[in-house]
């Protein structure tokens, strides 16, 4: 009888450079990412007895002389054009208090959404008495960012049709840090569900709408009961969701996609117990 044996060999030790042990690209608070003077301090550093040291837990990020930690778990932080997916939480004169993952309330205007029927025209006393008609407390929305205000909070918008009230469908909280900046984050994927990727980590999937009456004004929700195929679809894509956050795999069309298609193959657990 024929058996394979391996012996242990010695192993070549590696010398690293000092340079090696000081460069850092994970770190903790309290972490001297550099004692070199020559550098910038950026978002999540401080200075501490000439020593650039991080004030978060995150990836230590290097662009020329600047030096930022990007923390891994944040609140977001909006720019203006990201794309976002918030709850009502206030109604107050003449704009809406918007839960949005941020350090901050996000504030929508009155004068910053379209009226139903898509009407132009300046906002009066009866728009402001019929507040709640459009938009109330729990309801959510896609909006995206106008303007940051000077103390951080996010100024809304939702002028364009593809914005607005959100109908029925699945809300999955992930971190802001994992959603994938693109070009569009409304996406209709062919599975039969669509899905929008809001910057701030609130990611909304919904079944995939058909002709949406253009005269809504962002006001539209659908309120026809979601078929059961519809409601499966969705939850597997949640599943994805999640598998892929829990993972930290950047969020987008086609990271989501081939998650999804992943889940469908079968799995033949018959061979798996006579492994076992």
């Amino acid at each position: 009888m024929a058996v394979d044996m391996r012996l242990p060999t010695i192993r070549k030790t590696v010398s690293l450079s000092v340079a090696a042990f000081d460069r850092k690209d994970l770190v903790v608070p309290g972490d001297v990412i550099t004692s070199d003077t020559g550098f910038m301090r950026g978002h999540g550093t401080y200075v501490d007895e000439d020593k650039l040291t991080a004030s978060v837990a995150g990836e230590v990020q290097r662009v020329d002389k600047l030096i930022c930690v990007r923390p891994l778990k944040t609140r977001f932080n909006g720019e203006v054009g990201d794309v976002v997916v918030g709850r009502i939480t206030e109604v107050q004169q003449k704009r809406w208090k918007v839960e949005t993952n941020s350090r901050l309330d996000s504030v929508l205007l009155l004068s910053s959404v379209n009226l139903p029927g898509g009407e132009l025209r300046r906002r009066s006393a009866e728009d402001e008495l019929t507040m709640r008609e459009y938009l109330q407390e729990g309801d959510l929305i896609s909006a995206e960012v106008q303007s940051v205000f000077s103390d951080g909070a996010l100024s809304l918008h939702t002028r364009s049709l593809k914005y607005g009230k959100l109908g029925q469908g699945v809300l999955v909280q992930l971190s802001p840090s994992l959603i994938k900046r693109q070009k569009t984050h409304f996406h209709n994927l062919p599975c039969g569900a669509s899905i929008i990727l809001g910057n701030n980590g609130f990611v909304w999937l919904y079944p995939t709408p058909g002709q949406q009456e253009e005269e809504a004004g962002g006001f539209y929700t659908s309120l026809e009961p979601v078929s059961l195929s519809d409601r499966e679809v969705i939850s597997r894509l949640r599943n994805c969701l999640l598998a892929l956050s829990a993972h930290k795999v950047l969020l987008y069309d086609t990271s989501v996609l081939y998650c999804y298609e992943s889940s469908l193959q079968k799995v033949d657990f018959s061979m798996i117990y006579c492994a076992i």
